[in-house]
């Protein structure tokens, strides 16, 4: 079983994850479903809610690809459809209009802010351009590197956003990624010897088997300062 790679001793370049690792997604899209829930007088229970999207969405990530927008509505429709919720199909678009509204945790723009003091940042992520143009308004910072599923016709964990992310950079000497997905970005990671910082923010506990990242952290202020960065 490959092992994580360490961090290297002279890091140039640092890249992150956005849904999840930079922005609240999660609770973006409880509020976008409570609120379209709300018009018909039906509740949604969050926990509930953000397991089902992250099993749906992982089910349709895997087949054939499409514009990530397209995932959110037909995610938001076979979740209501679980849920006994009568959603109109027509009425799914709910979900991709409401990522300009995800916002990102509190630490991230002074995170960023710091690293991008130190070192080259870049952007991994399973979204299309449009979506992710709406987001980078609430992160304030330019990036020197993005790579998005649209760009690469393929989503995480697969390994095309990392190959890319590679080519550009000319190589991986230097590289590390930070991610809060195990699933999404660790696993793949340690399959192509990226060194990876796992954001864990949801104290996940991992089974024995399961691949360990180079390092785990529960917010990226920790992140930050595995880095050299305070």
């Amino acid at each position: 079983m490959p092992r994580a790679m360490p961090i290297p001793k002279n890091v140039t370049f640092v890249t992150f994850d956005v849904y999840g690792t930079l922005i609240d997604w999660e609770t973006g899209i409880y509020d976008a479903f409570a609120k379209e829930a709300a018009r018909d007088g039906f509740e949604i229970d969050r926990a509930t809610l953000i397991a089902l999207f992250h099993e749906i969405e992982r089910e349709i990530e895997g087949g054939s690809y499409e514009l990530y927008a397209e995932v959110l509505r037909r995610t938001a429709i076979e979740i209501a459809k679980r849920l006994e919720w009568p959603l109109e199909p027509s009425r799914s678009g709910f979900l991709p209009d409401s990522v300009q509204r995800w916002m990102p945790f509190k630490e991230t723009a002074t995170q960023l802010q710091k690293l991008s003091k130190k070192y080259k940042l870049g952007l991994l992520s399973n979204i299309d351009d449009k979506l992710l143009g709406q987001t980078r308004r609430h992160i304030g910072i330019d990036f020197d590197l993005v790579v998005t599923a649209q760009q690469v016709r393929s989503y995480k964990p697969e390994p095309p956003h990392f190959t890319e992310c590679a080519r550009r950079m000319g190589g991986k000497r230097g590289w590390v990624h930070v991610a809060a997905s195990h699933y999404h970005d660790v696993v793949p990671c340690v399959k192509q010897r990226v060194p990876v910082i796992w954001v864990n923010r949801g104290k996940e506990t991992l089974e024995s088997s399961a691949k360990k990242p180079t390092a785990e952290v529960s917010n990226l202020k920790e992140a930050a300062k595995l880095l050299g960065v305070t």
